[in-house]
């Protein structure tokens, strides 16, 4: 699979309004985690919930180039769950 320019972008901005978002509610605070938190949080959300939403058939079409609703919202999911799975990590004793 070639990566291409249009593809990074989308994936950032997704990435951006996915992890602001998902930050936003954990927060409640309107810039959640700052400007670079939430980006590294988006993006690592938009790859854990695309592939959720892949793996269990949700929302089909998330492959395309477009920044869209059901994009954000696998974002923000994705986010969600993985903002949880770093909350319970520290609880068991793993963070610093």
């Amino acid at each position: 699979m070639v990566i291409t320019w249009a593809q990074i972008i989308v994936w950032l901005i997704v990435g951006l309004i996915g992890g602001t978002l998902a930050g936003a509610v954990v927060r409640w605070q309107r810039e959640g985690f700052g400007w670079w938190t939430n980006l590294g949080i988006g993006l690592v959300g938009a790859l854990v919930g695309g592939l959720l939403f892949h793996l269990f058939g949700i929302l089909p079409g998330l492959d395309s180039i477009a920044v869209s609703l059901r994009d954000v919202v696998s974002a923000v999911i994705g986010s969600m769950l993985f903002l949880g799975a770093l909350w319970l990590w520290h609880q068991r004793g793993g963070g610093v």
